[in-house]
């Protein structure tokens, strides 16, 4: 496995899906297109990466929103999870740390996001929003 802590330094970009720090013992399927590991530091408790084989045609990483969508609506009928996000992190000020493009699933569950001091809980609107601090509520 390769030294994550230089990997932007060394690799803007891997040759290989192979290449990523992402571990085998972490597959949870895999087929012609696309593997599905579990993130090595969950947001939340079922996060998926979903990493298409393939860089270089757009529709493989269509093909993840896909897998990932389809995955994240059965964990609701599941009644595994309320809700789920799906998101991908290109490029290194967006957050990207691994370079090879991967789409992110992230179950949500009622009250996953913890309460205030004085016990209220924290409002999930704005979702994906909230990433820039201060920027989340957009009706204030």
């Amino acid at each position: 496995m390769k030294d994550t802590t230089k990997m932007l330094e060394e690799d803007p970009q891997l040759d290989s899906y192979q290449d990523a720090p992402w571990p085998d013992k972490h597959i949870v399927h895999e087929d012609e297109l696309v593997v599905v590991y579990k993130d090595g530091f969950p947001v939340t408790e079922g996060h998926l990466l979903f990493v298409p084989k393939r860089r270089s045609c757009r529709i493989d990483i269509t093909i993840c929103f896909e897998y990932a969508w389809e995955w994240g609506v059965k964990g609701i009928m599941d009644y595994k999870w309320k809700a789920f996000n799906i998101g991908i992190n290109n490029g290194v000020e967006a957050g990207q740390t691994v370079m090879w493009p991967h789409v992110h699933l992230i179950p949500r569950r009622e009250g996953d996001l913890g309460r205030f001091e004085n016990g209220t809980p924290y409002d999930p609107k704005g979702g994906v929003r909230n990433i820039i601090p201060h920027k989340g509520h957009y009706n204030e």
